[in-house]
């Protein structure tokens, strides 16, 4: 009997040491996550404003045709619009 209660306290000790470890390594582990996460965005926000102008510029060739639609239906309402009249003060 005794032997038993021996065991179950090792065990029991074992499991508990076991927990710690478990607990410590993954609050370390998720911090870790946490940083490795924000460095990858801030990285990745460096890149796209390396990398967005190219785009955008490469894709000029193909955007102009609507570019240009955008800019003579603008231009129309804009000249069809009549001035707003300013108010007359009483």
């Amino acid at each position: 009997m005794i032997e038993l209660m021996v065991i179950f306290l090792v065990v029991g000790g074992l499991w508990l040491v076991g927990l710690v470890f478990k607990l410590t390594f993954g609050l370390i582990g998720g911090l870790f996550s946490l940083f490795a996460g924000a460095l990858g965005i801030v990285i990745g926000g460096l890149v796209m404003l390396l990398v967005l102008p190219l785009i955008a510029l490469s894709l000029l060739p193909v955007m102009l045709p609507a570019l240009l639609l955008f800019g003579l239906i603008w231009t129309i309402v804009h000249l069809a619009r009549k001035p707003s009249v300013a108010p007359v003060p009483h």
